[in-house]
């Protein structure tokens, strides 16, 4: 068993990162005969897509009840429990957020403060001043004696299945709501792959379950350590994403 892969299942957040409260009533999520994925019946996601953030009322609910954890620029944490969210799509921010409040996705830790947020508005003013971030150059990456083997497999077993979705380049897809997975820390990406595969990722796409449950740890390893090497290229849509200076 990879040591990394014990860190990434095994980390928990700081006290000062969580607080108690009940989570959400659990809608049917991946496990249901029922679920749908991104389904449309979910009033506030579909307003917060519909309407234009304020970054200034972003940064101000962010800096209050988001920096604490994802940090100032949205780097998150290398060690797995927290993402980076500097360069990811606005529209997955909405629908994780969203998600994550109606309890399609159970994430205690992060519901409290998603709870926060006092509208579909604030989910669009969060997303908008989350996209004024520029992009770090130094996210965790896997760093094993044997990082070279690893990621020529994991290359192999990614450019198979996950580039239909994610892209070549790991830039995800805006419109149909798939992450970026460049530039994201090693730790999370194996982190999240180990939730899908295990069912505990409630609001999953039904084909990253398929294609994630046939590949067993070792492969997880590979591929999440090859993700955590690409990098996300300059989009049509945006000036964004733009990348920090060099320390």
């Amino acid at each position: 068993m990879y040591k990394t892969l014990t860190v990434a299942v095994t980390l928990s957040l700081a006290a000062a990162c969580a607080f108690a409260e009940p989570p959400a009533a659990n809608p049917v999520g991946i496990e249901g005969k029922e679920y749908r994925w991104n389904p449309q019946d979910n009033p506030e996601k579909i307003k917060a897509l519909r309407l234009e953030g304020h970054v200034k009322a972003g940064e101000a609910d962010y800096k209050a009840y988001c920096e604490a954890c994802h940090l100032p620029q949205g780097m998150g944490n290398p060690h797995g429990a927290i993402p980076q969210l500097a360069g990811q799509h606005p529209t997955v921010i909405i629908k994780q957020l969203a998600d994550i409040r109606s309890g399609l996705r159970d994430n205690q830790t992060m519901y409290p403060f998603a709870r926060k947020l006092a509208d579909a508005q604030a989910l669009a003013n969060v997303a908008a001043y989350i996209g004024t971030f520029c992009v770090p150059r130094d996210s965790g990456k896997y760093d094993g004696p044997d990082a070279a083997k690893l990621m020529a497999s994991g290359k192999v077993l990614y450019e198979r299945e996950c580039v239909q979705c994610h892209q070549p380049n790991g830039d995800g897809n805006r419109e149909k709501f798939y992450p970026v997975i460049a530039g994201q820390h090693y730790q999370y990406l194996l982190r999240q792959m180990i939730e899908i595969r295990a069912g505990r990722r409630g609001n999953s796409h039904p084909d990253m379950v398929r294609v994630i449950a046939k590949y067993d740890d070792a492969q997880l390893v590979a591929i999440a350590a090859y993700q955590a090497t690409l990098v996300t290229q300059q989009r049509q849509w945006t000036t964004q994403p733009r990348f920090c200076k060099a320390s």
